[in-house]
């Protein structure tokens, strides 16, 4: 057995803050407010390919709107041996994160702006090319090399079931519950809950300093995915009843630097059940997700080069499978085809128990703590057809997790056959 991954909080809390939504307004004791100042969050962690680091960020909630959330920070490592075409040399993680979410437009009131960007330089980046579903995890090629992106959304929340009344999303937590929400989750679609459409637009590069092949240095895409999301549930970032679903198609339409033209179209829904309680407990929740996807444009029958086919989704795109969302017991896009199926089930038990709850020596709350149990199965293959739901992979794992600042914080040990991988994470991993 060995272990794959090890995800550092610090760098993570930062880079995916600002996915989550902003919640409590209510003045009172027991619920969490807004923070009207600066963070500033120094942070170190070691990876295996970073190396160890250190870096400083910023944070700001409610920057210009109640509802936005400002993120940024800076980054550096200390040097690390590698090989540059056979070159002995030392290079060092580097870069800089910034993320900017939900700011409503002026003059509008369901219009919603975000943008989120990354430059990074990795000095032993993991790449899967043959990441089909009979592959070896043995097929893999570690690299320096940049791994920049940036993306813009705009998304409107059209004026049905709870976007008439708030459309922003805000709501009061008490011992980071949702209160006066008892009667949400489950409604009847399109006429509760919270509906999204929206547009993105987004540029990702990734350069190889080794690259396994030599026409390919590096890997370019940019185009623009189209979305629409329906919440029906009684607290989004950590919901007990109702249900969420999305469908949602992405192009790369191969214009200006793109290394190919690719699509992708693909749905998820969870399912969310409460369940009775226990002495020790507040909350018992059955979570369950299920999400597939295809891509149209995956020609496995013609190259663009040997062993990478036409038009395939990009680095991390598409039907992959692998990573700290979907099948955690196995390294970061360990799997990638045309088509892919996943499903997962937890079991959530929010404790009773919470030593550090009201302790004045943090500086933020934490309002609870969760006991996980979760299986995951999944399978990528070159057609979309019933060999889909043969020899699929899976693992299975516990995680704890705790309610911090509002944010849900988890640790994740998965189990698969190629290994354990532990994730330190923010977000529960499908619920957003």
């Amino acid at each position: 057995m060995k272990t794959i991954k090890q995800i550092p909080l610090s760098l993570l809390t930062i880079t995916l803050l600002a996915t989550s939504t902003l919640h409590a307004t209510e003045n009172t004791e027991d619920t969490f407010i807004e923070t009207k100042d600066w963070v500033i969050l120094p942070y170190a962690f070691a990876a295996e390919s970073t190396g160890t680091v250190g870096g400083i960020g910023v944070i700001k909630q409610g920057l210009f709107q109640p509802q936005t959330t400002f993120v940024a920070t800076l980054f550096g490592g200390l040097s690390e041996d590698i090989i540059v075409q056979g070159q002995e040399e030392e290079a060092n993680f580097s870069g800089g994160f910034f993320s900017f979410s939900n700011y409503k437009l002026p003059f509008t009131n369901r219009l919603y702006f975000s943008a989120m960007g990354a430059k990074r330089f990795y000095p032993k980046a993991k790449y899967y090319f043959d990441g089909s579903n009979d592959s070896s995890d043995e097929k893999i090629f570690v690299t320096s090399g940049d791994a920049d992106f940036l993306s813009a959304t705009l998304k409107y929340v059209l004026p049905i079931g709870e976007g008439l009344e708030n459309p922003d999303n805000l709501y009061t937590l008490r011992e980071g519950f949702p209160v006066g929400r008892e009667d949400k989750g489950n409604g009847t679609p399109f006429v509760t809950g919270t509906t999204y459409v929206g547009i993105k637009g987004f540029y990702q590069h990734n350069s190889f300093d080794n690259s396994p092949l030599p026409n390919i240095q590096e890997w370019n895409t940019n185009g623009l995915r189209f979305f629409l999301t329906h919440d029906n549930t009684d607290f989004d970032l950590n919901p007990s009843r109702g249900y969420h679903f999305e469908v949602q198609y992405s192009e790369d339409y191969g214009d200006g630097e793109s290394s190919q033209s690719w699509d992708f179209l693909e749905f998820k829904y969870n399912k969310y059940i409460s369940l009775d309680t226990f002495s020790f407990s507040k909350q018992n929740v059955l979570a369950m997700s299920f999400w597939t996807g295809y891509s149209d444009s995956w020609d496995n029958n013609n190259k663009v080069y040997p062993g990478i086919d036409a038009h395939r989704t990009a680095i991390g795109e598409g039907a992959t499978l692998g990573g700290m969302f979907k099948m955690r017991g196995y390294d970061s896009n360990r799997f990638s085809d045309k088509a892919a199926i996943y499903a997962t089930a937890e079991y959530r038990t929010v404790l009773n128990y919470n030593p550090i709850r009201n302790n004045s020596l943090l500086p933020v709350a934490v309002d609870w703590f969760q006991v996980v149990a979760f299986a995951e199965v999944g399978r990528v293959h070159d057609h979309y057809d019933f060999d889909l739901l043969t020899d699929v992979k899976y693992d299975v794992g516990l995680s704890l997790r705790a309610l911090v600042a509002q944010l849900p914080v988890r640790f994740d040990v998965a189990y698969s056959e190629e290994g354990t991988n532990l994730w330190l994470m923010i977000n529960q991993p499908f619920d957003f």
